[in-house]
């Protein structure tokens, strides 16, 4: 569906008539739900609507589940009530918890009523966990046997069918709580009358409800098996995290990541209501205007300087665009270090010294080259001196701020990815127009 996308979408906006869209509909009933998911997401809203009539019924539950929050609003607010039984047939608890934040409570309370009681239990059980927490989103679907069995009983098991990413056996006590682990091909190499015990594995990781989903699927991602058991606080058996399901959740995380650096939802539709972009971006503009007036009044205290030695003016974006652009590769270094768990209190001084030598080395080399360009422009070399001098400060600076900013925004438990390259500009510009400013009062006048 991916190279067929812009195709699709010139199609299904340029077609004037329904009539023209048969070509569109055949495509459709034959693509996977999350590229179906994809398209919608890319039509404006009119012929989203128009598109999703297209939509197979049998697939309708499953596209709804692959679309972000916002654009699939649109289309839930569209829905018939009567197509919702439909919908709703074959329903999952899996599927439930990703619709539900979309979903109005009596949509869901009608979902709920179309599961059957093991499904309803999976979705209320579900619910005792935050969505950032890997209990939250575990799969039901597991191969399970008690710890007494023997390998005829694995085989007998994976007979009636083994679920997707699915390479072992868990094994359970009396009580449900999570013991061993089996791998599948081991079960095939031994005797049938040789207990499972005697053939699991040695190590594997385990995950607790509790854990936070991105770290959670990390560990899943790094491990050798396709799935890995999840446990309560009593070490019961709750289900599994497959490798599937952890590579959703890490491109979730990545792309929530990205979207807040903006000061976006990763979930806003690319085609959702003027007010509604506006007023979801108005928050972050606001804050960064905030910062800008806070860097202008540094800006003011020199005035005097400025109106003599207009020079001043004109290089003071190249101090503040080298600081902001080597403060904010740090900045990406340590966001990506603590999302993956590498960034600690143990290494981050380490990391610390590091980062200011690489922002000394990169500072001094810079600070010659644009000491040298604005000497040969203006033909005054107090002017390349206090330009470099400017430029060194700033760089090595912009390496600190990259540094501390995260790990203080982490422990405060605040996305650095949200707030951090706001806080760490400010730094960069007001560092950067204070030396500047003030070296060229000092040197200049």
């Amino acid at each position: 569906m991916t190279d067929l996308l812009p195709e699709l979408i010139e199609e299904v906006v340029d077609a004037p008539k329904m009539g023209e869209y048969e070509s569109v509909a055949g495509v459709i009933a034959i693509q996977a739900a999350s590229d179906t998911a994809l398209l919608l997401e890319s039509l404006p809203i009119a012929q989203r609507l128009s598109t999703w009539e297209m939509v197979p019924k049998n697939k309708r539950l499953d596209v709804l589940v692959h679309m972000r929050g916002d654009p699939r609003e649109t289309l839930i607010d569209a829905i018939d009530s009567e197509d919702w039984d439909g919908i709703f047939s074959d329903i999952e608890a899996e599927q439930l918890l990703e619709l539900a934040d979309s979903l109005p409570s009596k949509l869901v309370d009608r979902a709920l009523v179309s599961m059957d009681k093991k499904q309803r239990q999976y979705f209320k059980d579900a619910n005792q966990y935050q969505d950032e927490q890997i209990g939250h989103w575990l799969d039901h679907d597991v191969l399970v046997l008690p710890i007494t069995a023997k390998v005829r009983d694995g085989l007998r098991l994976i007979r009636r069918g083994v679920p997707h990413h699915m390479d072992t056996i868990f094994l359970v006590n009396r009580a449900g709580q999570f013991t061993e682990v089996v791998r599948l091909d081991n079960l095939f190499k031994s005797p049938e009358h040789v207990p499972l015990v005697d053939i699991s594995e040695e190590r594997i990781d385990v995950l607790h409800a509790e854990d936070d989903c991105n770290s959670a699927a990390s560990v899943v991602q790094n491990s050798v098996f396709t799935a890995l058991p999840v446990i309560n606080e009593n070490n019961v058996l709750l289900g599994r995290v497959n490798i599937r399901t952890a590579c959703e959740l890490k491109n979730e995380y990545y792309e929530r990541q990205v979207m807040a650096t903006a000061g976006m939802d990763e979930d806003e539709d690319l085609f959702s209501p003027v007010r509604k972009s506006a007023q979801n971006r108005a928050v972050w503009l606001g804050i960064n205007l905030l910062t800008a007036f806070l860097a202008s009044w540094f800006i003011g205290l020199f005035e005097a300087t400025l109106q003599q030695v207009v020079a001043l003016a004109v290089l003071m974006p190249v101090v503040a665009s080298m600081g902001g652009i080597a403060g904010s590769q740090t900045l990406t270094l340590m966001i990506r270090g603590l999302a993956l768990g590498q960034v600690t209190k143990s290494n981050v001084m380490s990391l610390l010294k590091k980062e200011m030598r690489v922002g000394g080395l990169n500072g001094a080399v810079w600070a010659v080259v644009i000491g040298i360009v604005a000497w040969m422009w203006f033909t005054d070399p107090w002017l390349g001196m206090v330009i470099g001098l400017a430029i060194l400060l700033n760089i090595v600076s912009a390496a600190l701020a990259g540094v501390v900013v995260p790990v203080v925004l982490d422990k405060l438990k605040i996305d650095p990815a949200l707030s951090g390259s706001v806080i760490l500009t400010t730094v960069t510009d007001i560092v950067g127009f204070v030396t500047f400013l003030g070296l060229g009062t000092l040197f200049l006048l």
